[in-house]
Formats: C-alpha cells, structure tokens, sequence
C-alpha cells in the first residue's frame, strides 16, 4: 500500500533530501504535499518536478509569484500559515515530514499528531518547547513520533536492541563544530565566516551556527528526554569528530550499542518512513577500512557553556525550555545580521533564563507567549548594550 507523504519545508536542506529518498524509494512511497514559506522558485521546481497533490506557500504575499512560475502543475496551490495545517491534516497523508525552521510548523505538527499521523521530525523546535503536549497528544491519538535528526534517529535504531527499562545510558555524539578545541577567551574573536565553516556537515546558517556554540546538542538533550522518555540524568555527551558513530546507547548489562554510518541524512530520513523495514536507497555507503581512528573526549563545559545550559533546562522543565530555543533563535539571528559577537549568543540565553520566570505552559498560546517575550528580552538586551560592550 501507498504511503502518502508531506514535506513540511520542502525547500530547505532536509526537504530536498526527502524527496530524494522518497524518489528512489519507489512506488510505495508518494510525494502528496509539500511547503515552502517564500522560496517560490525552488518550490515552483519541485512541483512540477515531483508533481505532489497539493503545495503550500504560507506568505501569502508570495502566492501570485509562485502561480505565475508553476506553468502547467494541475495540483491544489493553498497560502498562508493556516495551509502548513491543512496539508498535514488532509485525510489522505500518513507521514508528515516536520523540517520547518522554527516555532512556525508547531501549531501543523500537534494538529497532524491528534489526526493520528506519523510524524516524521526533522526540526529541534516541537519536542524542545512543547515536549509533553506533543508527546502526550500523540499517545493520545496513536500518532507514531519517529526522529529525523540523525542522533536521535542513532538512538531510536540502538534502541531496538533493548527495552527502554533496560537502558543505562543514552549517550549523543557531537562533532563538536569548528571551535571544539577553542579556549573561551578564543571565542571572543570568532567571525561570522569561521562560525559558518563546519568541518563535517552542510546544512542551513542557523543550525550551522548551532554547531558552532554546541546549542545543538543542548536542544537535543531536551529532545531525547521527551523521545525516549529517560530522565536528563541518563543522557550523556561526547565530543566526536568524525561524525560516523551518531550515538550510542549502554544498556544495563554493560553493553553498548552504536550506529555507524556516513555524515549524511538520507539514511535517518529514510529510516523514518520506512521504519520498521530496512530497504536499500541512496545513502553512501560507509568503507571501515578507510576510516583509520576515532575519536571521542568529554566536551569543555567552560568553552561551550550552552551545552551546560541544556542539562540544567532540560531537568527544570517548565517553560525554559521554550526561552532558551526562542532566546537562541533570537540572538543567532542577530549574529547572522552582524549586529553582536559570536560569543554574545551564550551569554545573552543566559540572561533571558536568568530573567524568566518559569511557568508551566497549557496551551500553544502560552507557549508563544512565552516566545514572544524571550525574543523581545534579547532585543531589549543589545539595544542597552554598546557596540564597545558587545
């Protein structure tokens, strides 16, 4: 039988490597949605490409642009942010792929989740600020939740070995970005172009920049713990720079279970729709005897002081998970526009937690709520601060 696929943020690095897994996978697997917020062009290429039922445009200033470039493409064209929902929810899809930057796709994932979909995530942003709705949603209505993001993916596969009860340890790997073996007086002069300059993977600016301050893994760790349903204290990180174990689990009996493979996503994408099958695709394949050594060391908490963050928000819970993507979200942005320095990003996530007084969140307003107000403290934050400061 068929398995209906949308793509949410078809046009960013994990949406077009979707549709290339899903492309090679076969007739069983079909491309029926996807989206885009403003890459009309790419998004116009891929419809007539793929030809999926419907596409959305969720800026609706862009909609007579991208019909204009859609030539003879006979599909549903839906715009505005209401349509990422309406193509998750539409009654013939069974897998929606999150992989929207931000907290925009959050309101399409929980409606996709109480619809009984399977969710295929791909974004850090829907386990990090709204873990226990999601999750709680989905047991719910029996919507599968499966990990995109390659170290959990690493995790959900090691996992088959044991019972979750069995579980000792769950143990991510990081590559540890471009500055791993930087002291934190060496991050001060970090420029924009040594930031954007990861040794191992290809992905979009914001991630990248992630990487680069370890706020990655910290937001993982928060994942992992709604995942996998394991208290912070059995998560542990590991600096590895090669990038071929992408995580590991030890189990109570000692062993340690580890998956392998090249630093490149279509495997975990492809995991994710065709779990629990294993089917031959595009991933290049990994040759051991070339690998030579590798490598593994605890991560410096005093350089990437985020990553300490993500251990103390993740066991406090509440509504700081929510500032700290947010707060980050923020001040990577402002980086990226050149306004602070590199090693500003931490210390203003810092100052917003410090602030914030945690709640608990009950409904999707009061998360953004909360989102709003972490975005406007880091505004607030560099507009007192001088550029000598800074």
């Amino acid at each position: 039988m068929t398995k209906h696929i949308a793509i949410l943020g078809s046009t960013g690095s994990i949406g077009k490597n979707s549709l290339k897994v899903i492309a090679a996978l076969g007739e069983e697997y079909r491309v029926t949605a996807i989206s885009a917020h403003s890459s009309t062009d790419l998004l116009a290429q891929q419809a007539l490409d793929y030809q999926p039922a419907y596409i959305s445009i969720t800026d609706d200033a862009n909609y007579t642009s991208l019909k204009e470039k859609l030539g003879d493409y006979s599909g549903k064209i839906l715009s505005g942010p209401q349509s990422l929902i309406d193509i998750a929810t539409l009654d013939e899809i069974d897998i929606v792929i999150t992989a929207v930057v931000g907290a925009a796709g959050l309101p399409a994932v929980l409606e996709a989740a109480k619809k009984g979909k399977t969710l295929a995530i791909a974004n850090k942003e829907p386990l990090v600020i709204a873990g226990e709705m999601l999750t709680r949603i989905a047991r719910e209505n029996d919507a599968a939740i499966l990990p995109v993001d390659s170290e959990h993916s690493a995790i959900f596969q090691c996992l088959q070995a044991g019972k979750t009860s069995e579980v000792n340890n769950i143990i991510l790997t990081a590559s540890g970005g471009p500055f791993r073996e930087f002291s934190p007086d060496q991050l001060e002069d970090v420029t924009l172009a040594q930031a954007l300059d990861h040794p191992t993977w290809d992905m979009g600016p914001k991630i990248t920049i992630d990487s680069a301050t370890m706020m990655n893994k910290s937001l993982e760790i928060i994942e992992a713990v709604w995942l996998f349903d394991t208290p912070v204290e059995k998560i542990n990180v590991l600096v590895h720079p090669e990038s071929i174990v992408h995580s590991m689990v030890e189990f109570n009996d000692g062993s340690v279970i580890a998956q392998m493979g090249t630093p490149d996503m279509t495997l975990p994408i492809q995991y994710a729709l065709t779990y629990p099958k294993r089917l031959r695709g595009i991933t290049n394949r990994l040759k051991l005897d070339e690998l030579g050594t590798l490598n593994f060391q605890k991560p410096n908490l005093e350089t990437f002081r985020s990553l300490k963050l993500g251990f103390e928000v993740a066991k406090k819970g509440g509504s700081l998970p929510v500032v700290f993507n947010a707060a980050n979200e923020q001040a990577v942005e402002e980086f990226l526009a050149g306004k602070i320095k590199f090693a500003m990003i931490t210390r203003i996530i810092e100052h917003c937690l410090e602030k914030h007084d945690t709640t608990e969140c009950e409904t999707l307003d009061e998360l953004f709520e909360v989102d709003v107000w972490a975005r406007r403290q880091v505004i607030e934050f560099i507009e007192q601060k001088t550029s000598a400061n800074i």
